[in-house]
């Protein structure tokens, strides 16, 4: 006999570390081994599912959509079914939302190369394949420790298209360290500028000991 599967719960498109994600939650009784498939649809073409192969038959509750979207400045809702056997259950659709206004930043990650005279500062961003090429900057904020003095810097972040897995194109900061003496603390967050400005969190400072005679 058919088993009447419930729909999926709290269905959010919401946006989290440049990406954005449909998640839910099992409905009432589901059975340990059900899977869920995930549509979505552009509010310039409504009624047209698009599907998401890798979100077809899938054991997990939350779906990543950023790569399969066919436009980042158009709103997009999603939906997602229930199956089990030969049993599915009604589709539920999340609310609209479109990753150029609404995406949510992370903190980029620093590496400082600490020269005789200089410092060189590089921020990476883990940012989806699909959206290296839109423009992204980063405010670095450089300060002694123990003080609040803060000396920020805003750099434009344009990455060009990828070549090779695993490279990305930075934009380094160079600093001339002669005058600093002590512990330095190094801290950014990214920048994106779409209908508003906004920014993420500041990464968690990084510490260096500079020009210190031992």
């Amino acid at each position: 006999g058919h088993v009447q599967l419930l729909p999926p719960q709290n269905v959010t498109l919401l946006s989290k570390d440049f990406a954005m994600i449909l998640t839910w939650a099992p409905g009432e009784g589901y059975p340990p081994d059900v899977t869920y498939t995930v549509r979505y649809e552009s509010q310039d073409r409504l009624d047209k599912w698009m599907k998401v192969p890798h979100c077809k038959n899938i054991p997990r509750s939350s779906c990543n959509l950023t790569c399969a979207l066919s436009s980042f400045y158009v709103k997009v809702r999603a939906r997602v079914k229930a199956v089990w056997g030969r049993s599915q259950s009604p589709w539920v659709k999340s609310q609209f939302k479109d990753y150029y206004s609404d995406v949510e930043l992370a903190p980029p990650v620093l590496t400082l190369d600490v020269r005789e005279n200089s410092i060189h500062v590089s921020a990476s961003f883990p940012l989806p394949a699909c959206v290296e090429n839109l423009t992204w900057k980063y405010d670095l904020n450089l300060w002694e420790a123990g003080s609040e003095d803060k000396v920020s810097k805003i750099l434009r972040f344009v990455s060009q298209q990828r070549k090779y897995e695993g490279y990305f194109r930075k934009d380094t900061v160079t600093i001339n360290t002669t005058a600093l003496r002590g512990n330095y603390c190094f801290s950014a967050r990214a920048l994106y500028e779409s209908i508003s400005l906004k920014h993420s969190e500041f990464s968690q400072p990084v510490c260096v000991l500079l020009n210190h005679k031992g």
